[in-house]
């Protein structure tokens, strides 16, 4: 197993990533960049804007592991405020304009900017924030509402007459080690947690992309992850320093398949992202003719079904199919896999090998090592490991624990909760979460294990189980399971609940069989495009067997 590990490459890891946009500034300075609707800035324009905005945050106080929060929609702002607050040294914080006030109330007096950027789009979604914070105690310590706020439109005067060259942080102090981003990610108590990545985390990974997948000029990637997913931080990042074009969805188009396949087709888009669950919308709105320009298909977020993926090589015959797999307390991702071209609808797809640098121990509840094909805790260690939540010591202690493995002093391993195996060829088996076990009549249950199965069934799509527990007077042992599914493209075979409660009888125990099953069109999504289980409905009278 420790052969699996064997993942040592050396990186530029003293880089910081905007100095990677900035070589390729300076080869091809009037190629396009960044394009958004009908307006589109070449690489030498798109570095001028970011470094007169760079110089006004250095001048408002930005400097290293400063935050600087950014709340707008997906525009060409968007993009210039990235590589801004990075090159004056700062972090970003992206603010979601769609989350809910108290949400982004949260998250503003938590990371204490020390400033704040929008456009008119996002303004009242920032000013609800900010009038939640005025005398609430959201029981984080910061100064959120005392920050500047700079629309990045109507300001635009105030910086319009700097220096068009970057600023110089390195003198300033500024090195790898300080912080790139803080994205929030739920927290089990209830309040988001800032996940605090490095410069030399992000280089690794984005550099250990460009050797694995390879861009350049003639490629196009879509960007249009929600900037508040960590996924949309190599969207951004990654085509910008290979020198290809970036191309912005508009605001709320990744959740249109349609739209997608008309910008795809438009831009002869040749590199995007899914998360499997709007792959499959994806699939079912695209015609093949709409993705003869693609050559990558990237998938992460969420399990990918054999299904699904034996659907996309299908449809998408001229892409590779890519199954990443990483929290947001890693930079970004850390296992890859490479779909074959001839897999089939029943086959496992793994998350992959350890990518550069990284390092994946899977390990039992004493924290030792489990054998090829035994389930444990997938923990990470390595390059990519985050530096741990902002202002939050105690869980950061928690989670981000001791590397005994690593041979080196100091190393430190992130606890992920999810489970998974090592196979045989060195690939890892993702298993589900730990904490999607349920209790159900004294019986302990991996929901996990009940979706593969029902996946497995030649008829369905996607599935998904949980324990419901309906009713206001209902108590914890009122507890059912109920299975919820889509129906695969091709099936013309009984999707009854007798037939699908028989199908799993005959591989699972009685208390592991649902009691209801709830046909869908599609699964809700979140706006992360993420499966959303809180809005699965409640089943019906037809559901039960």
């Amino acid at each position: 197993i420790e052969g699996f590990n064997a993942t040592a490459v050396d990186y530029p890891a003293h880089a910081l990533v905007h100095e990677l946009f900035e070589e390729q500034v300076a080869l091809s300075p009037e190629a396009v960049a960044l394009v958004f609707e009908e307006e589109s800035l070449t690489y030498g324009a798109l570095e001028a804007r970011a470094n007169r905005l760079a110089h006004h945050l250095v001048s408002l106080g930005v400097k290293p592991d400063e935050r600087v929060a950014i709340c707008v929609e997906r525009s060409i702002e968007m993009v210039v405020g990235l590589l801004a607050v990075l090159k004056a040294g700062g972090a970003y914080v992206p603010l979601d304009p769609a989350y809910p006030p108290d949400r982004l109330a949260y998250m503003l007096e938590d990371c204490n900017p020390v400033a704040i950027l929008t456009h008119a789009p996002a303004r009242n979604a920032l000013e609800a924030a900010r009038a939640g914070m005025e005398g609430q105690d959201t029981g984080a310590k910061g100064q959120g509402t005392a920050a500047p706020v700079i629309d990045l439109v109507a300001d635009a005067f105030q910086w319009a007459d700097l220096s068009a060259n970057a600023p110089d942080i390195r003198s300033a102090g500024m090195t790898s080690a300080n912080l790139a981003y803080v994205i929030y990610t739920s927290g089990s108590t209830g309040l988001p947690k800032g996940a605090m990545n490095e410069h030399r985390a992000l280089i690794n990974r984005l550099t250990w992309m460009q050797e694995a997948y390879r861009l350049d000029a003639d490629d196009t990637l879509l960007q249009k992850t929600p900037f508040s997913f960590d996924v949309s931080v190599w969207e951004f990042f990654w085509p910008l320093m290979a020198g290809a074009r970036l191309v912005l969805a508009r605001p709320d188009g990744h959740k249109d398949g349609r739209y997608l396949a008309a910008v795809i087709a438009r831009h002869q888009v040749t590199t995007l992202h899914f998360v499997p669950s709007m792959l499959a919308l994806f699939l079912e709105a695209a015609d093949a003719d709409a993705c003869r320009s693609l050559r990558r298909v990237v998938c992460s977020g969420e399990a990918l079904p054999g299904d699904l993926a034996h659907r996309c090589k299908g449809q998408i015959a001229g892409a590779d199919l890519y199954n990443l797999y990483g929290p947001t307390e890693a930079a970004i991702d850390v296992t890859a896999w490479t779909c074959p071209a001839d897999i089939d609808r029943g086959d496992i797809i793994p998350i992959g090998r350890p990518i550069a640098n990284t390092r994946i121990y899977i390990l039992d509840g004493r924290g030792e090592p489990v054998p090829v094909g035994v389930a444990g805790e997938l923990h990470i260690g390595g390059a990519g490991v985050a530096r741990g939540y902002l202002n939050r010591p105690e869980l950061t202690a928690e989670r981000f624990v001791a590397d005994p493995y690593a041979g080196v002093a100091g190393a430190r391993m992130y606890r992920t909760g999810d489970l998974g195996r090592w196979l045989a060829d060195g690939t890892i088996e993702y298993l589900g979460r730990n904490d999607f076990q349920v209790k159900i009549r004294g019986f302990r249950i991996e929901l996990g294990e009940i979706e593969a199965r029902l996946a497995s069934h030649p008829g369905v799509g996607e599935a998904v189980v949980v324990a419901r527990q309906d009713g206001d007077g209902a108590e914890a042992d009122d507890k059912r399971l109920v299975a919820y599914y889509t129906r695969a493209a091709d099936a013309g075979r009984d999707l009854s609940a007798e037939a699908l409660r028989s199908h799993l009888s005959a591989v699972l125990p009685d208390y592991m069989v649902p009691s209801a099953y709830v046909l869908m069109e599609a699964f809700p999504l979140t706006p992360n495009g993420k499966l959303d289980r809180k809005a699965l409905p409640a089943p019906d009278g037809d559901a039960y067997a």
